[in-house]
C-alpha cells in the first residue's frame, strides 16, 4: 500500500517447546556440577589440610612463611607465633601466614 511501509503479514504460531521449563536450566546444572568438582572441592580440601597443618605447630617446629622466610618456631600465642630467623633475631607472625612445616634440620643447614 504505502512505498516505504510494508504490509504486515500474519504468520502461523510457532510450535510449542517442549519442556520450556526444567529443560532450559540442565546445561546451567551441568555447568555447576564441573565446577564443583573441578574448582571448589580441591579448594576447600587445601583449606582443610592447611587449618590443620597450621593447627599442629608446636614450639621447635621449623616452617617456611608465605613471604619465603625460613625459621624455627620458638614461641605461640593465640593467632600469632614467635618465628627465630637468626640468632637472636625473633619475628611475630600471624600463623595463617605459614606456608609449610619442614623437616627438623632444614633451618640449620640453611643457615650455613
Amino acid at each position: 500500500m504505502s512505498l516505504f511501509i510494508s504490509d504486515a503479514m500474519a504468520e502461523t504460531a510457532p510450535a510449542a517447546a517442549a519442556a520450556p521449563g526444567f529443560a532450559q536450566f540442565i546445561p546451567l546444572i551441568i555447568i555447576f556440577v564441573i565446577f564443583y568438582f573441578l574448582l571448589i572441592r580441591p579448594q576447600m580440601k587445601r583449606a582443610k589440610e592447611h587449618k590443620k597443618m597450621i593447627a599442629g605447630i608446636a614450639k621447635g617446629d621449623e616452617v617456611i612463611t608465605n613471604g619465603g622466610i625460613l625459621g624455627k618456631v620458638v614461641a605461640i600465642d593465640e593467632g600469632f607465633f614467635s618465628l627465630e630467623v637468626a640468632n637472636d633475631t625473633v619475628l611475630k607472625m600471624q600463623t595463617s601466614s605459614v606456608s609449610q612445616v619442614v623437616p627438623k634440620g632444614t633451618y640449620k643447614a640453611a643457615s650455613k
